[in-house]
């Protein structure tokens, strides 16, 4: 990790902070190769399960450092894109808690989670049109995979901002929150996701990501790939009979 991205465990939660409160928590080089570093540590470890991703300072993040970008700083990762995230988020679920703005780049990363927790004074948009640029970090991808097309077109046309309040209403965010309780409550949802073993849970995110381009005669064969290792695994053994003893399961990740 570098000083621009702190990470703390809590249990199998791994959470990952953007630390450049004083720049709205922009993303240059050092956020970047910080977040892609954590997203490898939370893919690599048995023991982590899911990870949160959260702004130090009362904001998410502002997007790209603009000031950085003029003077050659890349806050780009070879493999996984603008971030250290977009192009390829974590294996494992990934929550982002959200307070203030997740404009632009942010509201980007935002969407390379799967889930959002947003205080009710959050604010969303993808503002790069008002700078004569595009959202090429994912925002023009996913944005309409995840609202109403129209309303994803107003958005990355306009370049406005909109309250947490209204995405929660199009189902852009999971949770809202009074402010200032964003990272709170995403760590509940978190440790309430960790309870349940490890490789499900991968899998489980596996397969909706990847099924929306399937065909239906590959579909089931696809989703056997993915799903047919956690049901040989140690832990879909421990999981019955953690069950049949009444007590909670202890996964191990294999």
């Amino acid at each position: 990790m570098t000083d621009a991205v702190l990470t703390e465990e809590d249990g199998a939660v791994l959470v990952i902070t953007i630390n450049r409160p004083e720049a709205r928590n922009a993303v240059n080089g050092d956020v970047a190769k910080g977040i892609a570093a954590a997203l490898d540590e939370l893919d690599s470890r048995k023991d982590l399960s899911i990870g949160v991703l959260t702004g130090a300072g009362g904001t998410f993040c502002a997007g790209m450092d603009l000031k950085g970008f003029l003077t050659g700083d890349n806050p780009i990762v070879e493999g996984r894109g603008f971030a250290g995230i977009v192009e390829r988020p974590s294996a494992k679920p990934l929550i982002a808690a959200i307070e203030g703005y997740a404009l632009a780049g942010g509201c980007e990363v935002a969407l390379s989670c799967d889930m959002i927790v947003a205080a009710r004074d959050a604010q969303f948009g993808l503002p790069e049109p008002k700078r004569g640029l595009v959202a090429a970090g994912g925002g023009l991808l996913r944005l309409p995979q995840r609202i109403p097309f129209h309303i994803a077109m107003e958005i990355a046309l306009t370049g406005d901002k909109y309250p947490a309040e209204r995405m929660a209403e199009l189902g852009f965010v999971n949770r809202l929150t009074e402010p200032g309780g964003a990272l709170a409550a995403a760590k509940e949802l978190a440790l309430k996701v960790a309870e349940n073993a490890p490789l499900a849970l991968a899998a489980t995110k596996k397969v909706i990501v990847e099924s929306a381009d399937w065909t239906d005669d590959v579909a089931w064969k696809k989703q056997q790939e993915i799903t047919l290792p956690v049901f040989t695994s140690k832990d879909a053994q421990e999981g019955p009979a953690a069950f049949a003893e009444k007590r909670k399961p202890n996964w191990k990740g294999e």
